[in-house]
């Protein structure tokens, strides 16, 4: 979805880096000047597709399905419309936090959709937590990649002896330890279980 791109300290980038059904809205607000929270927006709306489409138990086999995405717009200004039925209308520090050059701050005032109406099914409220806080409008807001590694909602996977549904093991699911190098203690007790962290040695 996001093209790569590495960025350079002080070389501006372009708004128009990823598909639009799951382009952050900062990028759809102009916005030059971001970080790799465009990808956790990004991740928030696959994610999404795999709730509305087939719900939490059967993401396994999202490649063996059609996807329907959360903002299906059909330009750039239809997409913000489509966020904008969701999220609700963007607040002032929000579209500032998004982009602080944008000025045109008239837009209907809509109230955000219920996350929990969003999925229009019975959904495990660790999946619809997850979702909530990967699509926020506040680039700051959203959760860490590894923050959302270590969410409930995968508290399965740390489950000792897990397996995949046909009684494979997992291939390796935990091997942070480059990542982990400026990780605080809370994060690594949330996102490692037990018999990781024995194995391995962390304390």
């Amino acid at each position: 979805m996001n093209l790569e791109k590495h960025k350079v300290a002080g070389e501006p980038n372009i708004s128009y880096i990823c598909s639009r059904y799951y382009r952050a809205p900062e990028l759809i607000f102009g916005a030059t000047e971001y970080s790799t929270s465009i990808d956790i927006w990004s991740a928030g709306c696959v994610l999404a597709e795999l709730l509305l489409g087939q719900g939490a138990t059967a993401m396994v086999f999202m490649l063996l399905v059609s996807l329907q995405p959360l903002f299906p717009g059909e330009s750039a200004v239809d997409q913000l419309v489509e966020i904008i039925k969701v999220l609700g209308t963007p607040t002032r520090e929000e579209i500032r936090c998004m982009n602080p050059n944008y000025t045109e701050f008239r837009f209907p005032q809509i109230k955000a959709h219920p996350w929990h109406k969003v999925f229009h099914m019975r959904m495990p409220p660790e999946a619809i937590d997850l979702a909530s806080r990967l699509l926020q409008y506040s680039p700051s807001l959203r959760c860490t990649a590894l923050d959302a590694c270590a969410h409930p909602f995968f508290d399965e996977l740390r489950v000792p002896n897990a397996r995949l549904p046909n009684g494979r093991p997992f291939p390796p699911l935990f091997d942070f330890k480059h990542e982990l190098a400026n990780a605080s203690p809370d994060l690594i007790n949330r996102l490692l279980p037990e018999h990781v962290k024995r194995q391995g040695g962390v304390s």
